[in-house]
């Protein structure tokens, strides 16, 4: 069985999610990528040592638990879960369909419960472990057209509360990054060619923080971070 500490990265695409598996892969992690295909994930896989890609619809719990049950019997124990799956919908509600907005709703905070709900009891086992989510502002306030993403990222805020609540006393650290910034990603260059540099989020800076959180000590844990860049308006 590989010694190595084991992360499992859930919602690996080519901006946050591939810069936190690069950045865990430099600390020596064996790595579990989940996606729903693994078109993207099973080439990054194949360029990092020990990492792996898995198909996994976290909104479906048999898809999560068959994943999770894998991972285990290959892998080991799980040291660290980061929770990257995010879909937003945009919009007012006369905009949004009731589909839309349950969607977003699944993979979201769903997804979050039904990753969260297979992998706690390994980690109560071990009496150690973390888990990282990956929020966003409008986890905090609904504006104007976010009614869809916003609801759904603030149940997700609170179900990495409650979390934190319920397991830190069993050596189980919860973290909830809030990402207050637009992330550099090309698609997003594009829609904003007149923004400067320093007006994104880069991916390998985010994943650094969440690096950071997996390593903290116990008696000083962090529950929620803010990422912004230095020139953003908060």
């Amino acid at each position: 069985m590989n010694k190595r500490p084991v992360c499992i990265i859930v919602g690996v695409g080519h901006g946050n999610g591939a810069a936190i598996a690069k950045r865990f892969s430099r600390a020596g992690y064996n790595l579990a990528l989940l996606s729903r295909s693994t078109s993207f994930t099973k080439p990054l896989a194949q360029s990092l040592p020990y990492a792996q890609a898995y198909a996994c619809d976290v909104t479906n719990m048999n898809s999560v638990m068959e994943t999770i049950d894998n991972i285990q019997s290959e892998k080991g124990g799980i040291d660290s879960l980061i929770y990257n799956a995010g879909k937003g919908v945009w919009g007012n509600i006369d905009d949004i369909s009731i589909e839309e907005f349950e969607q977003s709703w699944k993979v979201n905070t769903l997804g979050a419960y039904a990753v969260s709900k297979a992998i706690v009891p390994v980690m109560r086992r071990a009496g150690q472990g973390n888990i990282v989510f990956i929020g966003a502002t409008s986890s905090r306030r609904g504006q104007r057209h976010t009614i869809g993403f916003a609801s759904a990222k603030a149940g997700q805020r609170s179900l990495a509360q409650s979390l934190a609540r319920d397991l830190g006393s069993e050596g189980i650290h919860i973290s909830l990054v809030v990402i207050d910034a637009i992330v550099d990603l090309p698609e997003l260059r594009e829609k904003l060619p007149d923004k400067p540099d320093d007006f994104f989020a880069r991916p390998d800076d985010i994943a650094e923080t969440v690096f950071f959180l997996t390593q903290q000590k116990p008696s000083a844990w962090t529950f929620e971070l803010e990422v912004r860049p230095f020139c953003e308006k908060w």
